[in-house]
């Protein structure tokens, strides 16, 4: 369906999609890689973005404090990286220490996103690949009078901030993109989904809250009807308050992981 930029490696593929067509709902940007796996494991990629990545209006402010020091500079997601490196100077990011700060990815495609800028991050959480696997990190524990810069889209979860700030740092935010619906809504695609449309895909409450916007509500019921893979237990909560009734959480916040949900759900209930 498309040329990924990040070419799956051996053992991405854990098993067989048995021909399921599956919707991928994240932003088209970050879509290829995971549409490149649905196909590497017998399924079929049906791109529908339901987020729109656009550059913030605050990414002036955002590249003046990009510029300052910094002891700890956190990438929030593969858009923060890839927006602030628009910002900086031949787009290249602040040096390792001790010339530069330290860096931090909250999850593995932030961090292969760094990884691609040729910065790559000083940490990554383990496990737990949100704000609260990175605040387990013994390197986050002590940080009073740190100055710590985070990058992030316009509107992000206050929670890792005000942590930091309540352990004693100095935080700041660079909103370097902003998030939103795209233009048009699912109405003119609901009759061919209605013909080969098997299993969803929502990484986030976001793209899940927007799928169920731009979906005509008359077409809600049948929606939820249809098995539902997601990142998070807090993001299959929202599909069940939504309604749905089929819903596998991701072992991590990974494509495989992804695909491996996908595969439960195919295996649960066939087609």
């Amino acid at each position: 369906m498309t040329t990924s930029a990040q070419t799956p490696k051996p053992g991405e593929i854990p098993c067989d999609l048995k021909g399921q067509t599956i919707l991928v709902t994240r932003p088209a940007e970050q879509a290829a890689h995971l549409c490149d796996l649905i196909q590497l494991a017998n399924g079929a990629a049906l791109l529908f973005p339901t987020v729109k990545i656009r550059p913030s209006v605050h990414a002036s402010k955002a590249q003046d404090r990009m510029r300052e020091p910094w002891n700890l500079m956190i990438f929030i997601s593969r858009n923060a990286v890839n927006f602030a490196r628009t910002l900086l100077p031949n787009g290249q990011l602040p040096a390792p220490p001790p010339a530069g700060p330290l860096i931090a990815a909250v999850g593995a495609a932030t961090a292969a996103a760094l990884d691609d800028a040729g910065r790559p991050p000083d940490l990554v959480p383990s496990q737990h690949f949100d704000s609260e696997g990175l605040l387990e990190l013994p390197e986050l524990t002590n940080v009073r009078g740190d100055r710590i810069l985070i990058v992030r889209g316009e509107g992000g979860r206050p929670m890792l901030g005000d942590t930091l700030r309540q352990r004693g740092a100095e935080v700041v935010y660079a909103e370097v993109y902003c998030r939103g619906l795209p233009e048009s809504d699912a109405t003119d695609q609901i009759p061919a989904w209605h013909d080969k449309l098997d299993l969803l895909t929502a990484t986030s409450d976001e793209v899940l809250n927007n799928l169920h916007r731009l979906v005509p509500e008359s077409e809600h019921s049948w929606l939820r009807t249809l098995p539902l893979a997601v990142y998070s237990n807090r993001t299959a909560a929202r599909a069940m308050e939504l309604g749905f009734r089929t819903v596998a959480v991701a072992s991590e916040s990974s494509d495989p992981a992804l695909i491996d949900a996908l595969c439960r759900l195919v295996q649960r209930a066939p087609r």
